[in-house]
């Protein structure tokens, strides 16, 4: 099942948030150090202010994936999808999936644009991403630093007015 997270779900989402974090430090911008000690009306703040979809099998939340339309006149036609994490039990499972086609529905009806950044190194992220719609049209070198290692990131676009981001303007 798939649905919108509330604040009332906060501690499901700072739990699976945190294991993210932890599992997987070069996946995401933020650490796990910078979230651990957050209270959880930092979570509730996040959730009121993003749209957060949550999967849940059997009643546990097994993936989330994040939505927020930019702020500002010039660039509130844009979109990202963030924070997207699937418990290792749930991969393979068509749960990313689900969450990536969740979040692009709901940017569709907001924004002209949804776009994400993904590590380089992330195979299976990018597969999905490229089945989902998405188009690479950038990368940033170095841009993550984790443990004395740099990431590139690769970014990722999906325009839901039809045109083709492989093609220049």
């Amino acid at each position: 099942m798939l649905r919108l997270l509330t604040p009332a779900d906060a501690a499901l989402y700072r739990a699976i948030r945190l294991e993210g974090l932890a599992n997987h430090p070069e996946a995401f911008a933020s650490t796990f150090e910078r979230e651990h000690d957050k209270p959880l009306a930092w979570f509730e703040e996040r959730l009121k202010t993003s749209d957060v979809f949550g999967a849940f099998v059997d009643g546990e939340l097994v993936g989330v994936a994040g939505f927020r339309q930019e702020d500002g006149a010039k660039i509130r036609h844009k979109g990202v999808l963030w924070g997207m994490y699937v418990r290792p039990q749930a991969r393979k499972s068509g749960t990313g999936r689900l969450l990536v086609d969740a979040v692009v529905a709901h940017a569709a009806k907001r924004v002209e644009q949804l776009r994400l950044v993904v590590v380089s190194k992330n195979e299976a992220a990018l597969r999905l991403y490229a089945a989902a719609g998405f188009v690479e049209y950038g990368r940033e070198a170095k841009a993550l630093k984790q443990g004395g290692r740099y990431y590139d990131e690769i970014l990722m676009v999906m325009f839901f007015d039809g045109c083709d981001a492989t093609r220049p303007r």
